[in-house]
């Protein structure tokens, strides 16, 4: 990879980057820096550099189904860049500090997207993160309202298929952390009248009910609250998101829930070892929960090397938070000296085809999808530089030897096939 200097202007949007991830993930906006792809760092991955051309066969493919991707934090940067405002950001123009945007949406074939409203997890000690969510919501919600002939906001698997009739974006909501409804059932009801479709039960930080996969355990899983949290998501009809959480959690969630979990925003631990991916021990009860992973595009979770200098990204945010507060400068002194000895390597597409191979051997077809989790990360593979990408994707899968149906399930099938399945739950739990 090209050697950086500290005053070079490559090393310092590493290094601020690496610093908004140090800080929970999406702690800070990173379109004041620089877009990822303009990093120019360079791989060793495997699958190697060169670049995708779509074919016209993978172009048909792609065209006669379309994306569903579980996780796109588009609202976060607009609260963070652009004061909550589409006014100030208007994404039905291309834009150069995002990864998200309506042209490149719809070059993407996006059809479907769950629109992560996350806070972050630090908003639990000031007791602002339900009604910070609240606020997330509502720019989803203006977002649909200023941009209807691209958006249809959706509640149900028939919402989002009347969205495709008339080729709009079907647009629903996901909230990523249990700290959002403040230890309350009624506040989880809160959320989901008002729009909420999944719950990623923690992000970084342990609940008081649930383990984190990235900080200490309380409750060696979920507690006997956590149970009844899950249990009312079935009643409600809201997806159990088991991204980000413990293994322990994640066996817990599975025991408990009645309808399939999703990972909303994760890839194989067997392939690259973080804890914010999923263990094969927990891929290979998939098939009997019904459940599925949407793979995320994180270079710090897909690339084998990165994931191993990411592993304490989150406990040394907290770190950092505890020794110096406020003074940012300290923060980003300590942060470059620890990236430029722990790098992020971007890698390549074929990186997140390698995670979609293994949870197929693993667990099956039947049980992988696409969590890409743009605009909430800042290094992505070459091949993946932002929501237009996804035909790559469909190109390496295609010559990978994957049917045109399989492609279809991993775009889009079998996520929704899982809506269906937690709509059923909730219809007969009810009656």
């Amino acid at each position: 990879m090209r050697q950086t200097t500290t005053n070079s202007p490559i090393f310092v949007v590493q290094l601020l980057l690496a610093l908004c991830w140090m800080l929970g993930s999406h702690s800070c906006g990173y379109a004041q820096v620089a877009k990822p792809a303009d990093l120019e760092v360079e791989s060793d991955s495997s699958g190697g550099d060169a670049e995708i051309v779509v074919s016209q066969e993978a172009a048909d493919i792609h065209s006669r189904s379309y994306v569903f991707d579980g996780h796109n934090d588009l609202p976060w940067l607009i609260r963070q860049e652009a004061s909550m405002s589409f006014g100030n950001f208007d994404i039905a123009q291309r834009q150069t500090d995002s990864h998200t945007d309506i042209p490149r949406l719809r070059e993407g074939g996006v059809g479907a997207q769950f629109w992560s409203v996350y806070v972050p997890a630090h908003t639990a000690e000031s007791g602002k993160s339900h009604q910070m969510t609240i606020e997330q919501i509502q720019i989803v919600k203006a977002m649909v309202k200023k941009y209807p002939d691209t958006f249809a906001f959706a509640l149900t698997t028939s919402d989002i298929e009347e969205a495709r009739k008339l080729n709009k974006i079907a647009s629903l909501i996901g909230v990523e952390g249990g700290h959002s409804i403040e230890n309350s059932i009624g506040k989880l009801q809160r959320l989901f009248e008002l729009g909420a479709r999944y719950m990623t039960l923690t992000h970084s930080d342990t609940l008081d009910w649930a383990d984190s996969c990235s900080d200490e355990a309380k409750s060696g899983g979920l507690s006997e609250f956590g149970r009844e949290v899950v249990k009312e998501m079935n009643r409600l009809g809201m997806l159990v998101d088991i991204s980000h959480v413990s293994p322990d959690t994640m066996q817990d969630a599975i025991d408990t829930s009645s309808a399939p979990v999703i990972f909303s925003h994760s890839s194989a631990a067997g392939i690259a070892d973080h804890p914010r991916n999923v263990p094969d021990e927990i891929l290979r009860q998939l098939p009997n929960d019904g459940g599925v992973v949407m793979v995320n595009f994180y270079s710090g979770f897909v690339v084998p090397e990165s994931a191993a200098n990411t592993r304490t990204m989150f406990e040394r945010g907290r770190e950092l938070r505890a020794k110096y507060g406020d003074d940012e400068e300290a923060i980003r002194k300590e942060t470059a000296i620890y990236r430029r000895r722990h790098p992020v390597l971007p890698g390549t597409i074929h990186d997140v085809a390698d995670h979609i191979d293994h949870i197929v051997k693993v667990a099956g077809i039947d049980h992988v999808g696409i969590g890409s989790d743009y605009d909430g990360i800042g290094t992505v593979p070459k091949g993946l530089e932002d929501v237009a990408s996804y035909p790559n994707l469909t190109q390496v899968l295609v010559d990978r030897g994957y049917s045109e149906s399989d492609i279809h399930k991993i775009m889009s099938g079998n996520i929704l096939r899982v809506i269906k399945a937690a709509e059923a739950v909730a219809a007969e739990m009810r009656n």
